[in-house]
């Protein structure tokens, strides 16, 4: 009788600990992180060339701006919502750091703090016709794509930008021998998840994402949520176009071509369900460095480039084709 006693519990912790194992082996953040290492060997041994120091700083820090401007994105789409302005929104605010550098007086700082401020009036903007006027997200970022792509074309007619000042490199930085996008990238995916996981408004994110109904009888002001994810979408706007417009010597005033594709495929490969509710920050940094390697690998391995936005639509289907099963299998337990 003593026997069974002793081991029961430590049958039962053994058991509970393969649970917990087996959770979060199958978790999105898991699988990502396995892929990419997977993919690193695996070329890497094709071409050791891959491996070199260089082009890992490079898989890293290439999509750095990405990965940051993803994380608010993962937000407005786990809110039920989703932002096709970002990409413009980006272009926009660049060209607005890059001038404020090189056309005022304003000390540099200045320049890569404004467009922060910018960001949230575009986010503010949204999130007012998305939450107060209940007018579905898609169509008005649509049209917030649609004006700010062509007033930034109307207004600066595709110019490249130089003189630059000498400490206007933000992205240039490597504190402690690490790309400061790198820097970035790390420690707003840290506080984001942790801000996502434990305070109330980013609770209430998942809660109206998930079902507006049930939210809305537990007291959650979903206007509020709705008009504060994406005015933090339009601040994560500005740090990534500033990490994008001091990388370089020189901006371009123009919309980088598909960067809104690139962003929220990183958030919905990354787990973030396109139907809310669901989905983490971390798993949509891990996608946006994930791409970015295997944009790089297909250079080594001889094969076009222009194959990734191939990947990126095959990424998407099986993401969204997972996340469907996956919900339905629920709703039969």
């Amino acid at each position: 009788m003593t026997a069974v006693t002793t081991e029961y519990p430590s049958k039962a912790k053994s058991s509970s600990l393969w649970k917990s194992l087996r959770s979060i082996l199958a978790s999105q953040e898991a699988i990502l992180a396995i892929t990419l290492l997977a993919l690193v060997v695996l070329v890497g041994a094709a071409n050791p060339r891959f491996l070199a120091e260089r082009n890992m700083s490079d898989v890293l820090q290439g999509n750095a701006y990405i990965a940051v401007a993803a994380i608010g994105m993962s937000m407005v789409i786990v809110s039920g919502n989703i932002d096709i302005s970002i990409g413009s929104a980006i272009g926009v605010l660049a060209t607005m750091c890059g001038l404020i550098a090189t056309e005022t007086e304003l000390p540099v700082i200045f320049s890569w703090l404004l467009p922060l401020l910018g960001g949230a009036l575009i986010g503010a903007i949204n999130g007012f016709f998305v939450a107060y006027l209940r007018i579905p997200s898609i169509v008005v970022t649509l049209g917030m794509l649609s004006i700010l792509k062509g007033g930034l074309i109307v207004y600066r007619g595709g110019e490249t930008i130089y003189n630059l000042p000498p400490d206007f490199g933000l992205a240039q930085l490597r504190p402690l021998g690490i790309p400061s996008p790198v820097w970035f990238m790390i420690v707003l995916t840290v506080l984001a998840a942790l801000w996502m996981r434990y305070s109330a408004t980013g609770r209430s994110i998942y809660a109206v994402g998930g079902n507006k109904e049930a939210a809305m009888l537990s007291g959650i002001n979903i206007r509020s949520v709705i008009m504060k994810v994406f005015i933090i979408n339009g601040v994560f706007a500005g740090i990534s176009a500033v990490l994008y417009a001091t990388q370089f010597t020189s901006i371009q005033a123009v919309v980088p071509p598909g960067l809104e594709l690139s962003i929220i495929t990183a958030s919905v490969v990354g787990g973030v369900s396109i139907l809310g509710g669901t989905g983490t920050v971390i798993g949509s940094t891990l996608a946006a460095v994930l791409l970015r390697a295997i944009g790089s690998s297909m250079v080594f391995i001889n094969v076009s480039p222009y194959w990734l936005r191939a990947v990126q639509g095959v990424l998407i289907l099986i993401t969204v084709l997972a996340d469907i099963l996956r919900r339905r299998q629920l709703r039969r337990h």
